[in-house]
C-alpha cells in the first residue's frame, strides 16, 4: 500500500507493507521502490517493510536537495510519519550510500544496515569520469535514452544471455525519469564523502551483498571494506552483476532472511 508524506514544500511516497519488525529498502540511481518487488513478497510475511519512491524517483517529486544526507533525513522523516523508532536499513548502489549517511546521522534507530552493491568508498578518479560523462550524455540525449543504454551493463554476462526480459523490464520502467533529476542525483554523488569510519565505529551488524560480475562497484572494492565494521555478514552473488536482487532473487531473499532474522527478532 502507497502512503505519502508532506515533507518540505514536496511529498513523499512510500509504501508500507507487513507486520513485525521495521525493515527500510532504498532503491539506487535510475530505480524506483519497485525494484524490490522480489524481495517485498518474500520479506513480508515477518517484517514490516518501508520502501520508499526516493525524492525525484516513482511516485516522488524532485526535491531541491538530493544529497546524500538530505535523503537520509527524508527516509528519517518517513520513519518519524510512522512513529518509528527503529530500524534495519538495506540500500542498493546509491541507496547504500544513503544508509551510510543515515548511519552517521541517525545511528540510535538503527538495529543494522546493509549495502547491496555500493560502497563506503569515494568514488576514484575513472568512476568521477564515468559519472561526468554520465550528466554530459543526460543532458544531450535525455534520461530515457541514458538509462537504455546503461542499464545493460547492470547485468552479469548469464542474465543478459538467460533473462534479456529483466532488462526489458527495467528499461521500461524508467521512462518517467527526468533529466534533472538524474544529474541532480549524479552531482549528489560526486561530491559525497568516503564513510569508512561510518563503517568501523558501526556498533550494529553490517550486511554486503557484492556480485561478482558487478562493474559498477566493481568486486575488489566491495571486499576492501567487509572487513571494518566490528561485525560484518559477507555474501557473493556469483552470478550477478549490480542487480543481484532481480538476478538471483531466491538467493538474495534467503540472505536478507538470514540476516534479519539474527539481527532482530522475528514476531
Amino acid at each position: 500500500m502507497y502512503k505519502q508524506a508532506s515533507y518540505k514544500n514536496s511529498v513523499l511516497h512510500y509504501q508500507c507493507v507487513g507486520k513485525g519488525a521495521t525493515v527500510v529498502l532504498l532503491h539506487g540511481f535510475g530505480e524506483d521502490g519497485t525494484v524490490w518487488d522480489f524481495q517485498k513478497d518474500a520479506l513480508q510475511p515477518h517484517f514490516q517493510l518501508i520502501i520508499p519512491d526516493l525524492p525525484g524517483s516513482g511516485r516522488s517529486p524532485l526535491m531541491a536537495d538530493v544529497s546524500m544526507e538530505a535523503l537520509a533525513d527524508a527516509v528519517s522523516f518517513i520513519l518519524e510519519q510512522e512513529s518509528i523508532k527503529s530500524c534495519v536499513l538495506i540500500g542498493h548502489s546509491m541507496g547504500g550510500y544513503i544508509t551510510l549517511a543515515f548511519a552517521e546521522r541517525h545511528a540510535a534507530a538503527l538495529n543494522g544496515f546493509g549495502l547491496f552493491h555500493s560502497s563506503a568508498f569515494t568514488d576514484d578518479a575513472e568512476k568521477i569520469a564515468t559519472r561526468k560523462k554520465g550528466i554530459a550524455f543526460i543532458r544531450e540525449h535525455g534520461a530515457y535514452a541514458f538509462l537504455k543504454t546503461a542499464s545493460p551493463n547492470l547485468y552479469s554476462p548469464a542474465t543478459k544471455e538467460q533473462k534479456p526480459s529483466l532488462i526489458e523490464q527495467q528499461v521500461a520502467a524508467s521512462a518517467g525519469f527526468s533529466d534533472e533529476a538524474l544529474i541532480a542525483y549524479y552531482e549528489a554523488m560526486l561530491k559525497r564523502p568516503d564513510r569508512t569510519e561510518v563503517l568501523r565505529h558501526a556498533t550494529v551488524p553490517v550486511l554486503f551483498i557484492m556480485g561478482r560480475h558487478d562493474t559498477a562497484i566493481p568486486l575488489q572494492a566491495s571486499l576492501a571494506q567487509c572487513y571494518v565494521p566490528q561485525l560484518a555478514y559477507i555474501h557473493l552473488l556469483d552470478q550477478s552483476g549490480h542487480m543481484g536482487m532481480h538476478e538471483e532473487p531466491k538467493i538474495s531473499n534467503a540472505i536478507l532472511n538470514q540476516y534479519l532474522s539474527e539481527t532482530v527478532r522475528l514476531p
